[in-house]
């Protein structure tokens, strides 16, 4: 039925190709078209749309979108926080798979060490409202304007004594000369949802599975699957390396004297992992990606 479909809210910009991989990886196949911001998808009980993050917990409030991603951050900011239920915290960012940070940053050679030493002074900030609050739970009286962009420059140009902006690695606020004093609010996508939607027993069902998949596929990223071949003499050598989620999976081969052996490591592992097991007699050793870990 039309009144089925699930209306789900994608991020457009910074986030949109990050969260278009992780769907592709969670088994659903969106093409976008140019100058559309409805794509398509593959799977006809979802209608798709592309919307900027800042707006998207004020449509999903409001019923316009059953479901969405949207950043923690601009959730806050848009103060509907209370007005959509929290899914799932989806941890991934436009370049890693790291969560962002929104942080006070001043000129290098200022001398500010604190919020504190911000009272009275100009701050640029693209998130007013997370910054008010901030500095209000800190009990300073700062002057809080709003950045169009560019917000590391506002300190460069003269224009603000301090800033708060959102940064992966802080590479581009150390880059304009700046220093970090304080982290004000770590910030990560999420899936939310309408209350209403969720009592459609049938909208519910496909918002569990998105969750289900996307968590599934976010789990994977940083493992990899190992199988190899293992003198039965060698198995107890061998198991004894091997980190798994569970437990190794162990199978009987043709010839009686060797096993298959299956399990999965983390990624950064394994490049120390598989020359140790080569000296403790694996053999036919495989690696291979993985796309969902449940």
């Amino acid at each position: 039925m039309a009144d089925d479909i699930l209306k789900l809210g994608l991020p457009k910009g910074s986030l949109e190709e990050a969260t278009l991989s992780l769907f592709d990886r969670a088994g659903w196949k969106i093409r976008k078209h140019a100058r559309n911001y409805f794509p398509e998808i593959n799977d006809p009980a979802i209608a798709l749309s592309l919307c900027r993050v800042q707006e998207m917990g004020g449509y999903v409030a409001d019923g316009i979108l059953d479901a969405a991603i949207t950043g923690l951050d601009w959730l806050h900011e848009s103060g509907h926080a209370e007005d959509v239920v929290r899914i799932a915290d989806l941890v991934y960012s436009r370049n890693s798979m790291r969560p962002c940070r929104w942080v006070l940053a001043v000129a290098g050679d200022a001398p500010y060490a604190s919020a504190k030493d911000l009272a009275g002074k100009r701050i640029a900030t693209e998130v007013r409202g997370l910054t008010s609050k901030y500095f209000a739970d800190k009990g300073v009286d700062a002057d809080i304007f709003h950045s169009y962009g560019a917000t590391e420059a506002k300190i460069v140009e003269g224009l603000a004594d301090g800033i708060v902006e959102v940064t992966e690695t802080g590479a581009t606020i150390h880059a304009h000369g700046l220093k970090i004093i304080d982290e004000v609010m770590v910030s990560f996508p999420v899936l939310v949802a309408n209350p209403q939607a969720l009592a459609n027993k049938v909208k519910k069902a496909r918002i569990d599975q998105i969750m289900l998949l996307l968590l599934g596929a976010l789990r994977a990223e940083n493992l990899v699957a190992l199988k190899m071949n293992v003198p039965g003499k060698c198995l107890d050598k061998v198991l004894a390396m091997l980190p798994a989620l569970n437990s190794p999976t162990v199978s009987p081969l043709r010839d009686s004297d060797w096993l298959s052996v299956e399990t999965v490591v983390q990624t950064d592992l394994v490049r120390e992992l598989i020359p140790r097991l080569r000296e403790a007699g694996a053999e036919g050793i495989i690696e291979y990606a993985l796309n969902k870990v449940i």
